[in-house]
């Protein structure tokens, strides 16, 4: 708002001066000829004042284009090289999970084929020991029944 407020400004002064400056020519006493070159002197040194606003506001504009631009830019290539790392943080995260997921698999099959020969043993040796109980029993019925 305090831009269109001194815009707004501008304007009134320029063309107030503009006016104050045609009056105080058409009421003073001088001859048409020095009247009509004071009229056209004012002219110019209007145009000349606006065209050097003009040319303010489109050298302040560009600049600002470029400044935005620049800033865009900037910004892009931040939000590329950030993207970039969190990709590249996922990736290795996702590595290391797989490596240790597989590392766990093959840690689980030795552990199950560990256990499938421990189990194998502990079998055969049931096996053995129930024969030689029942070796024994019979052994000693045996020998009940010859006493």
């Amino acid at each position: 708002m305090g831009t269109m407020n001194t815009k707004d400004f501008m304007i009134g002064t320029l063309i107030g001066g503009i006016v104050g400056a045609a009056t105080a020519l058409l009421t003073a006493p001088k001859p048409g000829k020095e009247l009509r070159t004071d009229i056209s002197e004012g002219a110019q040194s209007a145009y000349d004042r606006t065209s050097e606003w003009t040319n303010n506001a489109y050298e302040r504009s560009s600049e600002w284009a470029n400044v935005a631009k620049e800033k865009s830019s900037n910004i892009a290539k931040t939000v590329s090289e950030q993207s970039t790392q969190a990709v590249d943080k996922v990736k290795d995260a996702a590595d290391t999970l797989r490596g240790e997921a597989e590392e766990v698999e093959k840690t689980a099959e030795e552990l199950a084929e560990d256990l499938a020969e421990d189990l194998d043993q502990s079998k055969e040796e049931i096996k053995a020991s129930v024969r030689q109980e029942v070796e024994d029993l019979e052994n000693q019925v045996r020998n009940e029944e010859a006493k």
